[in-house]
């Protein structure tokens, strides 16, 4: 009898060698690489979609649920998710996710942030204090936050270090052979130009030695019109520029009306893993953006 009491006693009581840490990214760059480093040792919530503008995520109510269980919020900062997230952070009450606490990971921290504005000036349209805030389309800026993540979660679950530290290696081991396969992938096109809907890529131009300042939308945030399209088609004849890069949550009709007229390619080009086939992981989306634009440069040569 008093075995059959422990045995059902042991049945109602969690054990803490099994609890997994709770953990909650705001977009799915910052998710897929979580789950790289956590593996087995997290539970891991995601919760934007990975088709939807980080700026302008559907908040529902029910994030502030998922955030009062939270152990962990990975977030990218530099006002990204300036929009919506605050206010979720606060109506959850979880004193884990306060700045400073391990529980807070904010992704900016070490990054080196480009277009950090002197002065703020509206009539600029969307322009963020912090800099830009899309590093994360810098692959090298992945494995940067991929250590601040594994960081984290040592303070926060000690006993599986080794673990997350096991599973950073395997990440940067295979990051590090996909790196010098990217860059010599579009080392042949280095210092062309290409279009983008929105300023979201200086990041990924930097690091592969492309130029990517000339958008379909006349400021940030602004929506495209016509004389400033005809502005960009007009600069894309005569620079001889040949694709146009679209997010999903972006107007593709616009793209294709330009490039019409330029002769030149649009390509899909997603902001985040799990948006398109084959983009599941991290280091899979970047995979499958640089492999697109090599294609896309090849076939209007």
């Amino acid at each position: 009898m008093k075995l059959f009491k422990l045995i059902i006693l042991f049945a109602f009581v969690p054990f803490a060698g099994f609890a997994k840490l709770n953990v909650v990214a705001t977009t799915t760059d910052f998710g897929s690489i979580a789950q790289e480093i956590g593996g087995e040792k997290i539970d891991l919530t995601t919760l934007s979609k990975p088709t939807e503008d980080p700026h302008f995520v559907d908040a529902k109510p029910s994030f502030i649920v998922k955030l009062n269980h939270a152990d962990a919020l990975i977030e990218g900062g530099a006002e990204l998710e300036v929009g919506w997230l605050p206010p979720l952070i606060e109506g959850s009450r979880n004193a884990k996710l306060e700045s400073g606490k391990p529980g807070r990971v904010s992704c900016a921290e070490g990054i080196a942030l480009l277009e950090v504005p002197t002065t703020l000036d509206r009539s600029k349209g969307d322009i963020h204090a912090a800099g830009n805030p899309h590093f994360m389309t810098d692959p090298l800026n992945g494995k940067i936050v991929a250590a601040h993540i594994a960081k984290s979660f040592c303070q926060l679950d000690p006993k599986s270090c080794d673990y997350f530290n096991a599973n950073l290696k395997k990440f940067n081991d295979r990051f590090d052979a996909k790196m010098a396969e990217w860059q010599k992938l579009l080392a042949p096109d280095q210092g062309k130009d290409v279009v983008s809907y929105h300023n979201s890529w200086p990041y990924f131009a930097k690091r592969f030695d492309l130029k990517m300042d000339i958008f379909l939308e006349p400021k940030p945030g602004i929506p495209p019109s016509p004389s400033h399209l005809a502005e960009v088609i007009t600069k894309m004849k005569s620079g001889q520029i040949k694709v146009i890069i679209v997010q999903p949550y972006q107007n593709r009709k616009t793209a294709e009306a330009v490039a019409s007229h330029a002769e030149a390619v649009v390509l899909d080009f997603p902001s985040f893993p799990g948006s398109m086939k084959d983009t599941k992981g991290y280091i899979d989306w970047m995979d499958f953006l640089v492999k697109s634009l090599a294609k896309g440069f090849q076939a209007r040569k």
